[in-house]
């Protein structure tokens, strides 16, 4: 119980109703907070980056101390982002380098490595038969642990005795050690993932909910992050046009699936979108509306229709696009930006969706605890006018930010952002 008379299910259902009023574009009772990061509750707490990555009990320490320190209306768990470590290195996984897999620093982040996991000639082949192709040559290529799937049959072609026949490539010592590898790094992931539910719901116990119960990726971002690599993706808006589009719809009928079902696992019903390629400087306004845009907003539509609330982030400028992204249910969105024009976000956005976002990270960084009050007080008198926005900083906390900052921040919300 609080200092109000307030127990813990009083507060979880208040902090509840403030979101849910805020996504709503109703006037809540003030601006909510959202507490989003990756390394920084771990090294604010005296945790080395690698020790976040392997240390499943240690980094649910570290996040209770900065909930409980800073009070969010929300949070974001890191285990899912950055416990993967152990099962990284059982798998041989080789699409990141991160501390603790022997190469890099122990103490700055994990980093994407952004290569051709597909070719282009082999749009074809994933379009015939996604799975297959995923089982026999994408995933061999992202870890060593997937090297025999390489020899896996085309399954669509066995039928009836010769099922049995194609049993034979499991008695391989090859596949029968990958299999075993495998086993073991379920066995790690699942207790990963035990510890972070078991946090979700000491949380939940403690008054906080989630600030997303799962994450997504825009169709588009798939093929050009996951798939064919920056520079592939760039190229087949020019050189494989007919192929990326129906790629990107193949792609738009599976990603809702997963995302629905993962957050009926959970409480809350935000949606995690971070976005990377639909942006100033990397589309034209054209392209965005034809290979970005119609795929990433279907993909919302069909998460509303089930109850959830997309939060698509916008990790860039797109300001440009303010007037496109505009078309969607009102109502039922958070858009969480980074360097787009928030004051002009507002004027065009505010009656349809909510705005997120707001506190420059070189504030967080570089400034001093007035001046992340100041830009909070413009921030609530502007973009959080009449409700509809809440209170984060641009890409959620950075790992360098100075605790005194980011204490201001979440405090002068609490106290200014208050509507009477």
């Amino acid at each position: 119980m609080n200092t109000n008379g307030q127990t813990a299910d009083d507060l979880y259902a208040e902090r509840q109703q403030r979101i849910a009023d805020v996504v709503a574009l109703k006037t809540p009772d003030r601006v909510p907070t959202f507490l989003f990061s990756t390394f920084w509750a771990a090294r604010a707490a005296g945790m080395t980056c690698e020790q976040a990555m392997y240390d499943y009990a240690g980094l649910s320490a570290a996040m209770r101390k900065a909930i409980f320190e800073l009070e969010p209306d929300a949070f974001q768990p890191c285990h899912p982002m950055l416990c993967l470590g152990p099962t990284m290195e059982i798998t041989g996984y080789r699409q990141l380098n991160w501390p603790g897999d022997g190469k890099t620093n122990p103490d700055v982040s994990f980093q994407y490595l952004d290569r051709e996991y597909m070719k282009a000639d082999e749009y074809d082949e994933y379009l015939l038969d996604p799975t297959g192709f995923y089982l026999r040559q994408y995933l061999p290529r992202l870890a060593d642990v997937f090297e025999p799937f390489a020899e896996l049959p085309e399954y669509p072609s066995i039928y009836f005795t010769r099922v049995m026949h194609s049993l034979a490539v499991f008695g391989q010592p090859e596949m029968q050690k990958s299999l075993g590898a495998l086993m073991k790094a379920g066995e790690e992931m699942q207790r990963m993932l035990e510890e972070n539910v078991r946090f979700i719901m000491e949380m939940k116990e403690a008054g906080f909910p989630l600030s997303s119960a799962a994450s997504g990726h825009a169709p588009f971002d798939v093929v050009a992050d996951y798939m064919r690599g920056s520079k592939g993706g760039m190229l087949d808006m020019f050189r494989n046009k007919d192929k990326l589009l129906a790629s990107i719809e193949k792609i738009t009928e599976f990603l809702p699936r997963n995302i629905i079902k993962t957050a009926q696992r959970l409480p809350g019903n935000i949606v995690f979108i971070p976005l990377h390629w639909g942006l100033d400087g990397f589309m034209s306004p054209d392209q965005f509306k034809t290979f970005f845009w119609p795929s990433l907003r279907e993909l919302m539509l069909r998460l509303i229709d089930s109850g959830l609330t997309p939060c698509p982030f916008w990790e860039g400028d797109v300001t440009s696009r303010l007037e496109i992204i505009k078309d969607v249910p009102a109502g039922k969105c958070i858009y969480f930006f980074e360097r787009t024009d928030l004051f002009k976000a507002k004027k065009i956005l505010g009656d349809t969706v909510c705005i997120r976002g707001g506190m420059p990270v070189s504030t967080l960084i570089n400034g001093k605890p007035e001046d992340v009050r100041d830009r909070c007080k413009e921030m609530i008198d502007v973009v959080g006018d009449g409700g509809g926005y809440i209170m984060d900083a641009a890409v959620g906390i950075p790992d360098e930010a100075k605790p005194e900052n980011v204490q201001a921040m979440f405090e002068v919300t609490r106290e200014y952002g208050v509507y009477r």
